[in-house]
């Protein structure tokens, strides 16, 4: 990647984290919105690396939500890609098929804020991938495949789809949405056929590639910021098998833990340890663990109001729709506030597909997610780099003379 100079030229840089081991952490959520572009440059920045060891500045940036940047634009489009097959559905009276035509729509999510040549690209790669995991999740429920098999099997697609979105520079990074794909359809105790969930899911998907094109004359990446594609993920063989190793390290552990618990949606906890692992450093997959855990149980808290209401299939569309839009405004500013649309947007598609108890559903959704993030995070702390782990011995005589006031 071409070195920027400074100001102007240096805040537009593509926000990428290469960390001390080479190991590209594919994300562009930075603590410090100008650490990333400053360290591409070679420019150290040390107001944000006084902030990344003053514990009150990181209890600031937990609660900060940064402001707008057109982000109802790109918001209204992934809301559009969800709404407009799901209210097909709703009028042909095949909600129970919704699950798929959303997973499909997830496709709109990716390659945010990039050119439109890039966006087509990588968006269409997002949904083969995407649809590939909803066939692999709806055949392991047509085999009747026990959970044990389930899990293993989301595993193994999470270390994979980490690593082929790494290889392929897909934003966002990491395999969250191949987990969540794979091990919500596989555990659906009746799943579509294969071929219907497959090509629902792809017809889907391919409304989201063909909106990403047509938001191009309606202002999207126009104006505001259009982010620069890299050409290369940087990255060794070595480092993208390690990359991927992180993935499937936490959810498996995490998929165990949560079989163990007893609880149902298992997979929930795959989910949530897969959430910090994709951010770019150690102190953003800290912060996004905490916020996964404080998110969802709000979000909770939110899942619990609205099905209180008795909802109809209809009802729950409608909110489907309107939740992935508040979800979308606020996702890039502040993770913990998206995830109190995320979480009742997730656990409403859940209950469309497959009905069932209210207290149970945002119970197992509660703890799984604790379980989960707890894996995350000993993993991304366990297996941080030696820049990573050096930063850190610095650091510790610091955060102790700040909390002893100074002295």
């Amino acid at each position: 990647m071409r070195c920027c100079g400074t100001g102007e030229s240096r805040r537009r840089v593509w926000s990428r984290k290469v960390n001390g081991e080479g190991d590209s952490v594919l994300d562009t959520t930075p603590l410090c919105r100008l650490r990333e572009s400053e360290r591409q440059c070679g420019v150290p920045s040390t107001r944000c690396r006084k902030n990344e060891r003053n514990p009150v500045s990181q209890v600031t940036e937990f609660f900060r939500v940064p402001p707008s940047q057109r982000d109802h634009v790109p918001a209204a489009r992934i809301a559009l890609s969800v709404a407009v097959p799901l209210l097909f559905l709703l009028v042909v009276g095949r909600t129970d098929l919704a699950i798929y035509a959303a997973f499909g729509a997830f496709t709109s999510i990716y390659a945010r804020n990039e050119p439109i040549r890039a966006r087509f690209k990588h968006q269409s790669q997002a949904g083969v991938l995407i649809t590939a995991c909803v066939m692999l999740g709806a055949l392991l429920s047509n085999l009747g495949a026990p959970e044990p098999v389930v899990l293993g099997i989301t595993a193994l697609v999470a270390g994979i789809g980490a690593l082929l979105a790494a290889y392929l520079t897909l934003k966002p990074a990491g395999s969250l949405f191949f987990i969540f794909a794979t091990g919500a359809i596989g555990s659906l105790p009746n799943a579509a056929p294969t071929w219907q969930a497959g090509l629902i899911a792809a017809v889907s998907a391919a409304l989201s590639v063909a909106l990403g094109l047509a938001f191009k004359y309606v202002g999207e990446g126009i104006r505001g910021p259009v982010m620069p594609v890299p050409e290369h993920h940087g990255l060794t063989t070595g480092q993208l098998w390690a990359h991927a190793g992180r993935f499937f390290l936490a959810t498996g552990v995490a998929g165990i833990l949560g079989s163990l618990s007893g609880l149902s949606h298992s997979y929930w906890a795959m989910v949530a340890a897969a959430a910090p692992i994709a951010a770019p450093d150690l102190s953003a997959r800290l912060q996004r663990g905490v916020h996964r855990v404080v998110g969802t149980l709000g979000g909770v808290g939110v899942t619990a109001f609205l099905l209180s209401l008795q909802l109809q299939s209809w009802h729950i569309v409608v909110f489907v729709i309107i939740l992935q839009f508040l979800a979308e405004l606020f996702v890039g500013r502040n993770y913990s506030v998206a995830l109190l649309f995320i979480t009742p947007l997730a656990l409403l598609m859940t209950e469309l597909a497959s009905p069932g108890g209210t207290s149970s559903l945002l119970q197992a959704r509660a703890l799984e997610t604790v379980i989960g993030a707890a894996c995350g995070l000993a993993v991304v702390y366990i297996f941080r780099s030696r820049s990573e782990r050096a930063a850190d011995t610095q650091a510790i005589p610091l955060m102790r003379q700040a909390a002893n006031g100074g002295k």
